[in-house]
Formats: C-alpha cells, structure tokens, sequence
C-alpha cells in the first residue's frame, strides 16, 4: 500500500483469512423506520426550507445567496443518498416505499429513479473489471490503450478527464443534459423512466417558475445543481480512483476484493461525513449496498477485516486529480508524465 495515497492501513487480509463478511453484514442490512424518516425530514425538509430562504434573498444580497446555495447543495448531496440508498432497495423494508420515496427524491434531483437504479447495478456488478467498463463508471483508460487510440480519441480522453470539465462544467451537463436522455443498452422500462421524469421536471419547472418567477426559479436551481453536482462527482470519483485501486480482468476479478482495495474508505470530517450520508464508507457500500447509509459507520468498525482498505483523506485525495490511466505493468493509477517512460 502506498502511504502516499493512504493513511497507513493494515495489509489486506488474505481470502484464507478472511472472515465470513456476508455473514457479519446482515445484521447491518436491516433498515430502521425511525432513522430513515428523520433523514428525510432533516435532509428534505432543510433543503425545501433553504429554497424559498434564497428566493427571498435574492433581491437585497446575492453574498447571502451564494452562501445558502452552498448550504442547499450540500443538503441536496444528502438528498441523493436517499435517492441512492432506495435505488439499493436498503432504505425501507416496503420496495414500493423505496420506489415512491426515490421517484420524489430522484425529481428534487433531477436523476431518473429506475433509468439510475439499473446502470448503479451494473456499476456495483461490474467495478474494476476491465472487460466490464463504460456502465455507471467513469471513463478509464489503460497505458496500452491509450498508446494504441487514435488522436481524436486521445483528445477526447483527455478532455473528458479535464477536472475543469468534470467537475465545473461536468455537473450541468450529467444533471440538465445527460439525464434526460435513456441509455442505449436500457430496457424499455428503463428508457420510459426517463420521459417520464422528464414530463415530471417539466411540470416541477413550470410551476416553480409560476410562484417564484422564472428567473429566480432558474438561477437557484441552477446554483444548487452545480454546486451539489460538483461536490457529488468529485465523491463518485475519489471513491474509486487513486493511486491503489483495483483493476482486474477476466478471471482474475474477484467482488470482494473489488470492494476491499477498489473502494476507499474516504476519511471525512464529522460534518462533511453527515451531509455526504457516510457514503465515505464506500468500501462497505461495495460490499453490500442493502446496507442503509445510517448504518455503515458501525459495520465498518464491528470487524478488523472492514478496516484494512485504502485510506483518504482530503488532503491525500488531492492526488487523484492528477491520475488519469490505469497502468497494468506496475498495477496503479498514473498520471500522463507515465507515458514518456
């Protein structure tokens, strides 16, 4: 493990060591009623209550705005961990209760419910399998491949990689743009989700536009989507790509160790780990995603075996900015200066 890129964690267990994990984690996958719908009501309920807050400061303090936009997004960030959570069918025993609190959670987010659960599935399915790639990922490129691309593709890599374009302007272009279109490999279920949310967005847009005025209904939005989209991607990718991380292909890809050594363990602040629903977690995430978010934390403490993964923190997660291919000689994430040697 490289401490460079990791906060000194143990060795990874060896499969003959490891303990029966699906076993320990059942007790952790049970939803509870009570937390569930707190989480709603303080995550919901603050970001409904932010919204108007920035419409009526809008007129006299635009500091003031910005501010509350900051605070919004990062309630609509706990927002999608709800959307997340019942996508994983882990929120609520009742699946029509996970259903009806994604859609409404899927709509404050402008994510469709079904369309999202199905390429998150293959996303858990699928994590570090090179012959698995471009479901629910983001896009990664070995040295061999990249050498071998074409220019025009090499450009393209290179800009969809660009922290400029994946974070700042990444965020409007999945959430307004890449949203609304279904996946070609979607089922027709699937493909309707997606009309059908728009249909929803439209209608949600008319009649914010109707009480709030349009401009104002579309700067807020507009804000708290970038602001929270960003904060949002940047969670997705630290989670998978450092330095570490675990690619394998063919046979030699294995679910837990996908999850051990592919999932970091992203060591947050107490207040940045609330507003992100401890999805820091995501090594345990990986391992089961029946798991409610409220429950993570203390699945990873009950068993030495759920510790010994990669370690970030903010300052160390920095790095991943700077990795960009998969290199299969040395078995790490590199940089382009790899590409001279």
């Amino acid at each position: 493990m490289n401490p460079s890129t990791a906060t000194s964690p143990l060795p990874i267990t060896q499969k003959s060591e490891a303990p029966n994990w699906r076993q320990i984690v059942k007790k952790y996958q049970a939803p509870c009623l009570k937390k569930s719908l707190w989480q709603i009501v303080n995550s919901m309920g603050s970001y409904i209550a932010l919204w108007v807050a920035m419409y009526f400061t809008v007129s006299f303090s635009w500091p003031l705005t910005l501010a509350l936009a900051a605070l919004a997004a990062l309630f609509l960030v706990r927002v999608f961990i709800i959307f997340h959570d019942c996508g994983h069918g882990a929120y609520f025993k009742s699946k029509r209760a996970n259903n009806a609190v994604g859609f409404i959670s899927g709509l404050m987010t402008l994510t469709p419910y079904r369309h999202w659960r199905w390429q998150h599935a293959v996303h858990h399915g699928t994590s570090g399998n090179l012959d698995q790639r471009g479901i629910g990922d983001v896009w990664t490129m070995t040295v061999k491949e990249y050498k071998a691309a074409p220019l025009w593709q090499k450009i393209q890599y290179r800009l969809t990689r660009n922290p400029f374009i994946l974070f700042v302007l990444g965020p409007l272009g999945l959430f307004l743009i890449y949203q609304r279109f279904a996946y070609k490999l979607a089922n027709r279920r699937d493909r309707m989700d997606v009309y059908r949310m728009n249909a929803c967005i439209a209608v949600y847009a008319v009649v914010m536009s109707l009480l709030f005025g349009f401009w104002n209904f579309l700067w807020i939005q507009l804000l708290i989507t970038s602001i929270s989209g960003s904060a949002g991607i940047w969670l997705f990718y630290v989670q998978h790509q450092f330095e570490d991380t675990y690619w394998r292909a063919g046979e030699e890809w294995d679910y837990t160790d996908s999850a051990m050594q592919g999932s970091s363990f992203y060591k947050l602040p107490a207040i940045l780990n609330w507003f992100s629903g401890s999805i820091g977690y995501h090594h345990i995430h990986h391992l089961s995603s029946r798991i409610p978010n409220y429950h993570l934390k203390a699945c990873h403490e009950a068993e030495p075996f759920f510790q010994q993964v990669p370690v970030l923190t903010l300052r160390t997660s920095l790095k991943s900015l700077n990795l960009r291919l998969w290199d299969e000689s040395s078995g790490k994430l590199v940089g382009y200066r790899a590409l001279r040697g």
